[in-house]
């Protein structure tokens, strides 16, 4: 098993990114196609009304056709081959995902055969995406205005925790709040403080499985970097050194400039990483 997922990630920004590349791939296959049936239906006009080979065009007419129809078959061609290469690499990546969540759950010693089958990257989001959501009646909408600061006020009563020390408590609250507030605005930073909380009880395994929620949750997040960096340290803490040089130069390849590029740089020749 092998952490090459990183590099992966780095070719697919987002699976948002990966469907918005296979819907303009399909985009260019559907215009090509619609290209080349109106093209074969003006050829086969002009051929039967001999207008092809009549008056000062002639027979270099059809020849300009042929260079036009070879053209468009070329395109085709290599718009299949990209989607080809799309497939393949989507299908690596959500692979490697899968490897990457049973290598933790197996370094942390839980139920492997517990984990969820892996989505697939970039999958299809596009229902959800066309269907405006309801308009919210005056009521629920200060019902949610409500939620967003009660789960500022948590959010802040957790990190204070953090910020005084108390890193057990820390770890429980912020665990809480991610459950609680599932995919809310504030839950990937919770879960990369809850991992530091960790780091600080030497809780290593759980800070890695942390650290990669918080990444994997948000990867072109305000704390994407740092939660990746962080991965690859605890991963280098755990022994797991191939992986977590993997992962440290990943940093640098999606983040380059970064602080956290510069430090993971620092780590690997720590490491002794090629």
């Amino acid at each position: 098993m092998r952490f090459a997922l990183i590099l992966t990630l780095a070719l697919l920004p987002v699976s948002a990114f990966a469907q918005d590349r296979a819907q303009s791939l399909a985009d260019i296959q559907a215009e090509l196609s619609q290209l080349e049936a109106q093209f074969n239906s003006l050829k086969r006009e002009l051929v039967s009304t001999g207008a092809i080979s009549s008056g000062a065009a002639g027979g270099s007419a059809l020849q300009r056709l042929d260079t036009i129809e070879a053209s468009i078959q070329r395109l085709t061609g290599r718009t299949e081959e990209v989607e080809l290469r799309l497939n393949r690499v989507v299908q690596q990546g959500t692979n490697q995902l899968g490897d990457l969540q049973f290598r933790v759950t197996e370094l942390e010693g839980g139920d492997v055969g517990a984990i969820p089958p892996q989505a697939t990257l970039g999958g299809d989001s596009s229902t959800a995406a066309a269907a405006p959501p309801p308009s919210a009646p005056a009521a629920a909408a200060g019902t949610t205005t409500q939620l967003a600061v009660q789960e500022q006020a948590d959010f802040d009563r957790a990190k204070g925790v953090l910020g005084q020390g108390d890193f057990q408590a820390a770890a429980d609250q912020l665990e809480a709040f991610a459950q609680t507030y599932t995919g809310g605005p504030l839950t990937y930073e919770a879960l990369y403080l809850r991992g530091e909380a960790l780091s600080q009880l030497n809780r290593t395994q759980d800070a890695a499985r942390s650290y990669l929620d918080a990444f994997s949750g948000d990867p072109e997040g305000p704390r994407a970097a740092d939660a990746l960096l962080r991965v690859g340290q605890r991963l280098g803490d755990l022994g797991q050194t191939q992986q977590a040089c993997i992962t440290l130069a990943e940093v640098g390849n999606r983040f380059g400039g970064s602080n956290a590029a510069g430090e993971a740089q620092t780590s690997a020749q720590r490491l002794g990483c090629n």
